[in-house]
């Protein structure tokens, strides 16, 4: 590179990562009183630093990373923890889905929240996240990730809890971050473990370490790898740290889309796809583990990856708040994309992560639009006649939809093939379990269009509903030029240079067909059958049909199998067990024995010493005298 091309990540990479940060700041402590100063700040923060992002494109056209010199934050014997940036392919997508679906996400916030008391600490909240995400994606080594994966379930739990006066909200935000710091202990232990064994936390220390010494971990290269992917299952909300996504849906509609389509539950699959060489080491397992035998880590992250995919799949088919159906399906598709990493196609899951940023993004926003004009009224069974009266949101939710369900050439439809393409190449149960989630989940969301905007009005706020205003209109057609575009603009050959692609547009749109027909033919399947079935049952219907017509089954997927009162259940037992002996041990050990008898004893020798100063100068006298008779005694008798 030319020294002016040298001169751009040192003088530009920086302010990329501290402009949302100075915003918050700024709006914290300056602008508090003045709420559409503090929305301007906030927005014109996050499209700078998206805005600045481009630049980076043409460094990376000479050269495969950018590295920025790094601070040296702590440095003890051998431990050095910098701060560093690192740009690359994978980094820069992340960055500009961060920063790009930001940075509309702010801009329809103008509109959504606009009557609320508290608009400058919402916008203020949304810098932090915003700061705290790209700390994750732009790090080069494991503890300055660590210390931003943190800030990111800080900056969540405030705009989870954004509206703290709802009990509802209290007791989401504090769900979604303890069940968090579960998965973060075990990715700390992890992080400690690698380094304990390796002697480093920077990634490309790291990578080439266990490219040049593949046993280096020896036995411990198993429980390393389940130790770092629970912080994805955390973060990616995969089972059985799902629990806390749908709860999160408490925070404002435009938080949903921020947090639990494009950037924070997401962070779970960019981490796995950016240390994956720590799964590709030669695979061992202690001896407490040694009953796996040779199933690695990777097949376990895959089998959790399309368990949750299948589980959340059938949660969505009979939620009816409509933020909760669109966060079972993150859950869905999240598990799509581990399970695409399991099955090492880390670059077909990071292609699905971007598009399913656009497009999940878009129905979020959608929803939010729906619930503004319905006068914040989320039962879908509660709405109807809305495609009508909210043209401009019911066409961008039909996109969303489409995109979601893998309808060609929509941008789903790629990144989806990748992932099933990827399961039927390796691993034929997979493949099979895919498609039945790809089915239900054209299912559950043709049942949410049909349900919500077609038929008659079903409630006065339903009747009473009209398109939301161009602030919020604006992006959604944004995102939703963005979901029919984003196949297109090559992100998978990005991603991966190595990958050919026709130019010819008709050739890339059948590329499918021709490299894995299979995948593809049995993809659009999944989108007939899973849409034949919802018209059939929910077109024109009053009421849900299903509880009439599988009941138990119904009912568990209403309730979500259960789980959540399974947990509450084994929480109550151990945590009343631990109770009762802390209580034991406090009143009896503590309080009864050390404390009180301690008081007590000296409370006896206290009271008998008092008996001894009587202030009686014969009594005195007295024991003087059998004192000194009883030492002559002991004296003359030795």
């Amino acid at each position: 590179m030319s020294d002016s091309n040298l001169i751009l990540p040192e003088s530009w990479a920086w302010v990329i990562f501290f402009l949302p940060l100075l915003s918050a700041l700024i709006i914290t402590f300056f602008t508090r009183n003045h709420p559409r100063l503090s929305a301007c700040i906030s927005i014109s923060a996050v499209t700078a630093s998206f805005l600045l992002s481009w630049l980076f494109f043409g460094l990376l056209q000479q050269t495969e990373v950018v590295q920025v010199p790094a601070l040296t934050w702590l440095s003890v014997q051998e431990l050095n923890v910098e701060l560093g940036l690192l740009f690359d392919r994978l980094s820069l997508v992340m960055l500009l889905v961060v920063t790009g679906v930001g940075t509309l996400i702010h801009i329809f916030s103008v509109g959504y929240m606009k009557d609320d008391p508290s608009y400058s600490r919402y916008f203020a909240s949304l810098s932090l996240f915003v700061f705290s995400m790209l700390g994750i994606v732009l790090a080069n080594n494991f503890f300055m990730m660590f210390i931003f994966w943190e800030l990111v379930g800080i900056s969540s739990y405030l705009l989870i809890g954004f509206w703290f006066g709802k009990a509802s909200a209290a007791d989401a935000c504090k769900k979604a971050f303890l069940t968090n710091r579960v998965g973060d202990f075990g990715f700390l232990l992890g992080i400690i473990i690698l380094w304990t064994l390796v002697g480093s936390v920077q990634f490309d220390h790291l990578q080439q370490r266990l490219v040049a010494t593949p046993a280096m971990l020896g036995s411990a290269a198993g429980l390393v790898g389940l130790l770092i992917f629970m912080g994805a299952m955390g973060k990616s909300a995969q089972f059985p740290l799902h629990v806390w996504l749908p709860d999160a849906m408490e925070g404002p509609t435009p938080v949903s889309a921020l947090i639990h389509a494009a950037t924070m539950v997401a962070a779970g699959v960019y981490m796995l796809c950016r240390v994956f060489f720590i799964f590709q080491v030669t695979p061992g397992w202690p001896t407490c583990l040694a009953f796996l035998g040779h199933i690695s880590a990777l097949d376990i992250i895959a089998w959790i990856g399309g368990f949750t995919a299948l589980l959340a799949a059938l949660m969505a088919v009979q939620q009816n708040d409509i933020k909760r159906i669109l966060a079972y399906s993150t859950l869905s598709q999240l598990g799509y994309m581990v399970m695409s990493v399991g099955l090492a196609g880390t670059n077909a899951a990071m292609y699905h992560l971007t598009t399913h940023a656009f497009f999940k993004a878009m129905l979020f926003l959608g929803a939010g639009s729906v619930i503004h004009a319905a006068h914040h009224e989320q039962d879908i069974w509660k709405m109807g006649g809305l495609k009508e009266k909210m043209p401009t949101t019911f066409k961008t939710f039909v996109l969303g939809t489409l995109a979601l369900c893998g309808l060609p050439p929509l941008s789903g439809f790629f990144s989806k093939d990748e992932i099933l393409a990827t399961a039927f190449h390796q691993n034929t149960l997979l493949f099979v379990l895919a498609v039945l989630v790809a089915t239900l989940t054209t299912f559950y969301m043709f049942r949410l269009v049909i349900v919500a905007f077609f038929g008659h009005a079903r409630s006065e706020s339903a009747e009473h509903a009209h398109e939301s205003p161009r602030i919020m209109t604006v992006p959604l057609i944004v995102l939703a030029v963005l979901t029919v575009i984003a196949g297109f603009l090559g992100l998978d050959t990005f991603l991966n240079p190595s990958a050919h692609v026709s130019a010819n547009i008709f050739d890339h749109i059948f590329a499918p067909f021709n490299h894995a027909p299979f995948a593809a033919v049995f993809g659009l399947g999944s989108i007939l059958l899973g849409g034949t079935l919802a018209v059939g049952l929910y077109w024109q219907a009053q009421r849900d049909p299903l509880p009439d017509k599988m009941q138990c089954l119904a009912r568990g997927m209403r309730d979500r199998f259960y789980l959540d009162e399974i947990y509450g259940f084994l929480i109550a037992i151990t945590q009343g067990a631990l109770s009762f002996l802390a209580d034991a041990a406090d009143r009896f050990l503590i309080s009864g024995f050390l404390v009180r008898g301690l008081q007590g004893t000296t409370d006896i020798m206290g009271r008998a010493l008092r008996l001894v100063q009587t202030g009686n100068l014969q009594n005195y006298a007295f024991v003087l005298a059998m004192s000194v008779a009883i030492v002559l005694f002991f004296v003359f008798r030795n």
